[in-house]
């Protein structure tokens, strides 16, 4: 049947079905894909996010796995042995320098383990020790990373939500807190907290072999560095609970419990996960200064803050001994933002609209 112009009837013909060749054709060249997917492929083009990501998981493979066959602890006194007067040719070793007892040992054939470090002042190993540091302060960064995202996520997920009074109240607490000098409150808090006699009430538990210090670098973490993951969470929510998926979740009568976790915070899974990553490295940070001002890990435990204390008071003799953990620290943080910058550019859908 021939159209006729201008008729308002339907012409059938384009509504033949479609060839192999036409649906050949209107098939998707492109692989289906996820948001992550995608976001790890723009990552690893970031060549220097992808090679500190390596130096990271480097550093942390061999603070785990090196004193697991490492001849010697972190708190072993070399020059100390039962029965024996101390021997303090073990004190302040040099790099690959043995002590008496050891060099006599090397001379009758025995193969003794080198220093790489040297010793401390104490004659403990010193390679092990910034190890042991290096582990601690990759612990701490971490699991106070996971505790400020925890309460920053639950309180910036109800005042985003919620609104009104409750998001009124929940700000102007954040705004009292961001208005305190962090350093000063950082120290004050981790002083009151060591006098506390937090130490015994830890005694006899599992987090006595924690020690009191990191459980008081934690409760500081927790009082103060929510803040601005909870900024975070709460403007991401804000900007995403008037989307049609949230309405339609209220609709069918969704709580709103179930509406932030099921919808809202996986829709703002990239703030939170670059959040996080650029959050360590200011953990790590605090911890090495507190340590470095005797309010970190209790001794014999070592730090890479305590460890760079301890140098100061040889610092013209052995400065070796404050460089190493310096430039260990200043590797970690270093590398760490430079993953949270490469995780920026990566996932922030922002950046790549």
């Amino acid at each position: 049947m021939t159209k006729k112009p201008f008729s308002q009837h339907v012409d059938l013909d384009m509504f033949i079905p479609a060839t192999d060749a036409e649906k050949e054709y209107m098939v998707q060249m492109r692989p289906s894909s996820t948001f992550f997917k995608d976001g790890v492929k723009r990552l690893l083009k970031n060549k220097v996010a992808t090679v500190c990501f390596f130096i990271i998981v480097l550093i942390t493979l061999a603070a785990i796995f090196i004193p697991m066959f490492w001849p010697y602890s972190y708190d072993q006194m070399l020059g100390i042995t039962p029965g024996r007067p101390v021997d303090p040719s073990y004190n302040n070793l040099g790099a690959f320098e043995y002590g008496s007892t050891e060099q006599e040992r090397i001379d009758a054939g025995e193969k003794v383990f080198p220093h790489i470090f040297g010793t401390d002042s104490s004659g403990r190993d010193y390679f092990i020790r910034v190890v042991y540091g290096t582990r601690i302060s990759l612990a701490v960064g971490f699991f106070a990373s996971i505790i400020v995202l925890i309460i920053g996520m639950t309180v910036g997920s109800i005042a985003g939500y919620c609104g009104g009074k409750v998001d009124l109240i929940i700000m102007r607490i954040v705004d009292m807190i961001y208005s305190l000098p962090d350093m000063l409150m950082v120290i004050l808090l981790a002083a009151v907290l060591q006098v506390s006699g937090l130490d015994k009430a830890i005694e006899g538990t599992v987090l006595e072999k924690i020690g009191a210090n990191i459980i008081s670098l934690f409760i500081v973490f927790a009082l103060l560095y929510w803040v601005s993951m909870s900024r975070l969470i709460r403007g991401q929510i804000l900007s995403l609970r008037e989307q049609e998926y949230v309405l339609a979740a209220r609709a069918t009568g969704a709580k709103g419990s179930w509406i932030v976790r099921k919808h809202l915070i996986p829709n703002s899974i990239s703030v939170v996960i670059i959040s996080t990553a650029l959050q360590i490295p200011n953990a790590i940070f605090t911890e090495s200064y507190l340590s470095f001002l005797g309010l970190g890990v209790n001794a014999p435990m070592p730090s890479l803050g305590s460890l760079a204390s301890d140098a100061l008071n040889g610092l013209t003799s052995y400065p070796m001994r404050l460089v190493i953990p310096a430039i260990v620290i200043s590797l970690i943080v270093l590398s760490l933002n430079l993953f949270g910058d490469g995780l920026r550019d990566a996932f922030d859908p922002k950046l790549n609209s």
